[in-house]
């Protein structure tokens, strides 16, 4: 029997990397797998609350998006995460596994409205929950989203998967030599500018106390193992 260390978790994952090797747009089996990953650590247990990024979607427009506020782009990209997280709640449905999509700005026909008790229940019922159009306001990226979500219902972590290994002193992906770090604070990660969630976002953990795990998601079992307690990609906490 192997035991979680975690009860409830929030699950953050980029839309970029629903994209595959296109770049933009849904890759199917991205899709498939990430769900494959989901289920096999909600097969253990776990309560999991997932937030989505619109970036695959959003990329797309981005050109159209530089003439237009800083708003109405915004929101254009709350709305990509909607599409998102539809996607997402079907793949996992084709597995069995029951979900609901709330979201920040309501659209009743598509999802459920944000109610933080509803979806405490609906995690406390065996559903996974899937937060879309960010906190619903303009100037908050998806990772405030996540943490703020991973706060409201009551997550003892924020796990975010990434294409990479964990957080690292520069972009490993352009430097070869770039050092992984295996922990951080939350000061060290605003202080040396590392990537590993907006500046709102760390501070925002940071006076709650909320521990965040970055690891690569698009390696096979790595969301499982990190549920179980191995010591897979970067821990960054107080």
């Amino acid at each position: 029997m192997q035991n979680p260390v975690f009860k409830r978790i929030l699950l953050k994952l980029s839309g970029e990397s629903l994209a595959g090797p296109a770049k933009y747009g849904i890759d199917s089996n991205v899709l498939k797998q990430f769900a494959t990953e989901i289920k096999e650590a909600f097969n253990l247990g776990v309560q999991i609350g997932v937030v989505i990024g619109g970036g695959n979607i959003f990329r797309g427009i981005s050109k159209a998006a530089k003439e237009m506020d800083r708003v109405s782009a915004d929101y254009m990209g709350m709305l990509a995460t909607v599409l998102n997280a539809l996607a997402l709640q079907n793949a996992l449905e084709n597995f069995g596994v029951f979900t609901r999509v709330q979201t920040a700005i309501p659209m009743e026909q598509i999802a459920e409205p944000f109610i933080r008790r509803r979806a405490i229940r609906h995690l406390e019922k065996g559903r996974i929950v899937i937060f879309a159009a960010g906190t619903g306001n303009p100037y908050f990226t998806t990772d405030t989203a996540a943490v703020l979500r991973a706060i409201e219902i009551e997550a003892e972590v924020i796990l975010k998967g990434t294409r990479v290994d964990g957080v690292y002193s520069a972009d490993p992906e352009v430097d070869p030599d770039a050092k992984l770090f295996k922990e951080l604070g939350y000061l060290e990660v605003v202080k040396k500018g590392l990537r590993v969630m907006d500046p709102t976002a760390i501070t925002l953990s940071m006076d709650n106390n909320l521990p965040i795990i970055v690891f690569n998601m698009g390696e096979k079992g790595n969301l499982k193992k990190v549920v179980l307690g191995e010591p897979i990609g970067t821990k960054v906490r107080g």
